[in-house]
């Protein structure tokens, strides 16, 4: 029993040690739910504690609005006031009190408007130029008076003892404009025409002159970058200096000999496509300088002058390099420029013979084609007050060797050699060149009086290796600009045979004007 009794109170003790453990965790569980709430509670308050001050600060920015409304509530009602008073004392200002604006009165004034625009676009469409697209229109003009000592230099057909007349030597009208600008950059799509009477073309006629459109592929806004430009049409070859110069550019009346139409060529207007660029330029943005150290120029086009199609095959082919002195605008060596320019064409060769012998009837017929080849050097140095120019050429071409007295079976050729040089000097003088003298205000168009007197000396042999028809002119000459687009040149040409023949010497008196 003791055993027994022993065995109860253990079980007894087991028990209420699993009860007592039980409650422990059910205390451990208790307490911690107790912190879990107090940090809720504590969260809670916070969260609360924010959410009051928020509202207190809102309270107090509607209470500001309020204050602001208030204000301009008062201040309009302030305006609204001034502008009655003002109202009122501009009806009392008003001569007679006049009253305000009828229906007919505000009609009247829109049938004005309504005349107005009417003649406005009248007037625009009967007395203004219009255009498709930009536009600038401009024109030269030269007229003059020549004396020969013998004979005239283009003497016309049916005259007599003719060694003086007067003249026009040159009417041009010059179109040009943009097809595409770009503001950016400046890579435009450009074009230009013109049409005229020009001694270059050796026809006093009415003729197209240029008929060009051109693109600029590098940037053109910024004077330091580098220029790239590419050239379809009828154009001026960029062969040395003088070739390349416009009509209004030409420092005398009549270009060198060996550029005028008849001799080398080169002088003629060209169908085809040009690159022309530079590199390397020297910018001095205070004299409104850009000179670059290389300038290119590569072209391909038909050969035979202008407004023509090419007559052969083959194309010609010319490319042209310039140097120019790398100094800034202050040296001395400023604007020297050196260049060499080579042309390589072809060209239709005709043989001449007799069909019949016996009375000199002549009969003509085409041949292979020939070479027709020119080398140029140039050299320019314009520094004011003074200037030189020299250009040389040689040219190659291939001829047919005068009359035959029958058709030859194999008929041959000759290359016939030619030789041409040019020297300038120039020496400038006059108010233009005379600083800040242009920024002076004038009325209409007024222009610094400025004089270039020159010396060219001025050399064609269209035959080297023959004898006595080397022709030279010594030409003494001064230019006289009174007017922007205006001057007055002076030009006597005193000629130098190598043959025995009469001298011919001749004074040349021309006005340029352009616009």
């Amino acid at each position: 029993m003791a055993v027994a009794a022993t065995l109860s109170r253990g079980a007894y003790a087991e028990s209420k040690d699993s009860e007592l453990a039980e409650l422990k965790k059910q205390i451990q569980l208790l307490t911690s739910t107790v912190v879990t709430l107090q940090k809720r509670v504590e969260k809670a308050e916070s969260t609360a504690s924010k959410a009051e001050t928020q509202t207190t600060k809102l309270h107090s920015r509607v209470e500001k609005a309020e204050s602001s409304a208030a204000k301009a509530e008062s201040q309009t009602a302030e305006l609204s006031t001034r502008v009655e008073n003002t109202e009122s004392q501009v009806a009392q200002v008003a001569p007679g009190g006049a009253p305000p604006a009828t229906q007919d009165d505000i009609q009247g004034i829109q049938s004005d408007l309504e005349s107005f625009k009417w003649q406005w676009q009248r007037e625009r469409e009967t007395h203004t130029a219009l255009s498709t697209r930009n536009l600038t229109i401009g024109g030269i003009v030269q007229a003059g008076y020549e004396w020969n000592q013998s004979n005239l230099s283009y003497s016309p057909a049916n005259s007599v003892n003719a060694n003086n007349s007067f003249y026009i030597n040159t009417a041009l009208l010059r179109f040009t404009g943009n097809l595409y600008r770009d503001y950016e950059e400046g890579r435009n799509l450009e074009y230009q025409i013109s049409t005229g009477v020009s001694p270059q073309t050796g026809s006093p006629s009415f003729n197209l002159l240029d008929a060009q459109i051109s693109y600029n592929f590098l940037p053109t806004i910024n004077q330091e970058s580098e220029r790239l430009k590419f050239t379809l049409g009828q154009q001026l070859i960029p062969f040395g200096i003088e070739v390349n110069a416009t009509e209004d550019l030409k420092p005398l009346i009549r270009n060198a000999m060996w550029t005028q139409p008849g001799t080398t060529g080169l002088g003629d207007r060209q169908i085809g496509a040009f690159v022309r660029g530079d590199a390397f330029p020297q910018v001095d943005y205070g004299a409104n300088y850009r000179a670059p150290i290389l300038e290119y120029a590569v072209g391909v086009f038909n050969g035979n002058g202008p407004n023509k199609l090419d007559n052969n095959r083959m194309k010609d082919w010319m490319g042209r390099l310039a140097l120019t002195a790398p100094v800034d605008y202050n040296s001395w060596f400023r604007e020297l420029k050196i260049g060499t320019s080579a042309y390589f064409g072809t060209q239709n060769v005709q043989e001449t013979y007799y069909s019949n012998p016996t009375t000199k009837t002549k009969a003509t017929q085409y041949l292979d084609n020939g070479d027709r080849n020119r080398v140029g050097v140039d050299l320019s140095y314009n520094h004011h007050p003074l200037g030189l120019t020299f250009e040389w050429v040689h040219t190659w071409d291939t001829t047919y060797p005068g009359v035959a007295p029958t058709k030859n079976a194999s008929p041959y050729t000759v290359v016939q050699e030619g030789e041409g040089y040019t020297t300038t000097v120039f020496y400038n003088f006059g108010a233009q060149f005379v600083k800040s003298y242009r920024a002076q205000g004038r009325y209409d168009d007024w222009w610094p009086k400025t004089y270039q007197v020159f010396f060219r000396w001025d050399t064609w042999d269209p035959n080297i290796h023959s004898r006595n028809d080397k022709l030279t002119y010594l030409i003494p000459g001064i230019n006289i600009f009174f007017a922007e687009t205006t001057k007055l040149q002076l030009n006597y040409y005193h000629q130098t045979l190598e043959a025995d023949k009469p001298r011919n010497d001749e004074f040349w008196a021309q006005v340029q004007f352009g616009f």
